[in-house]
């Protein structure tokens, strides 16, 4: 009987050399396959930190004579000339928690994403935005000042319409006081108290942050990280971008703007 060592195949040099190209070949397979996977060109994977404009508004109404700020109110019919100049030029709304789970984890965005989101609480955002966003099947971003929830302003039932509609609920304090100047007490209450609050209310996350007034310091960043935010809003001016969760710019619309002034603000940010 032959041994082991008899009946092992025995691999000339000649029988090498004739199977390298087929060697090589599986390689450059194996190579194009790791690249696919990583889903970009050069081995490098793919980034998810495009930046992502937030417009801000308030009041969707005229400003009545002798308003304290006029420039917070947007008349209805720019609101929704502005909304159609978004459609027509490819923009496309989505809510904070999408923008924040592309940044985190690549989950899918539209190319020209954009958030419009609403301080405060007004009766005008649920009568007058919230229709003219449903007719392009958009959601807004709702920063809730838990004050604002009451019947001669913004009642609970037009808070859970807007909810039903895909609207996003984020926390906006309960009285929106300067969060710079109020002791660790009250910037507690404010700032996890109306978490609670609205999550109570409403049987939703409320995992986003908005500064009244855009006042805030390190301090007030502490507070909104400790109370389970993942992220926060200011007034600054610009694009929202993933290495300051807790500092996102916005793009403030006043009631001088009209769609015009919407088209140039967005195309000079244009990343």
């Amino acid at each position: 009987m032959k041994t082991l060592r008899d009946i092992r195949p025995r691999l000339t040099v000649a029988d090498f050399s004739a199977c390298l190209p087929f060697t090589r070949l599986l390689f450059a397979i194996a190579v194009v396959a790791a690249l696919s996977a990583l889903g970009a060109p050069n081995g490098l994977a793919e980034r998810h930190d495009r930046p992502v404009p937030i417009l801000m508004y308030h009041v969707i109404s005229a400003a009545p004579a002798g308003v304290a700020y006029p420039e917070l109110f947007v008349r209805p019919n720019d609101f929704a000339g502005q909304m159609d100049w978004l459609a027509a030029h490819g923009y496309h709304a989505v809510t904070l928690r999408q923008v924040y789970d592309y940044w985190l984890k690549g989950s899918p965005l539209p190319q020209h994403a954009i958030v419009i989101s609403f301080d405060d609480g007004y009766l005008s955002q649920a009568t007058v935005a919230m229709p003219v966003l449903r007719k392009l099947h958009w959601p807004g971003d709702l920063n809730l000042k838990v004050n604002a929830v009451q019947k001669y302003n913004l009642p609970s039932w037009r808070v859970h319409a807007l909810i039903a509609a895909g609207w996003e609920i984020d926390a906006h304090t309960i009285t929106h006081p300067d969060l710079t100047t109020v002791d660790d007490a009250r910037l507690w209450q404010e700032v996890h108290g109306s978490r609670v609050d609205l999550r109570r209310m409403f049987h939703v996350p409320v995992a986003f942050f908005c500064y009244p007034s855009g006042r805030y310091d390190a301090h007030v960043v502490d507070a909104v990280r400790r109370a389970g935010y993942l992220a926060a809003t200011t007034t600054h001016y610009g694009l929202a971008r993933p290495s300051a969760p807790y500092e996102l710019n916005r793009v403030r619309i006043n009631a001088s703007d009209g769609v015009p002034g919407l088209a140039h603000k967005l195309e000079a940010l244009a990343p």
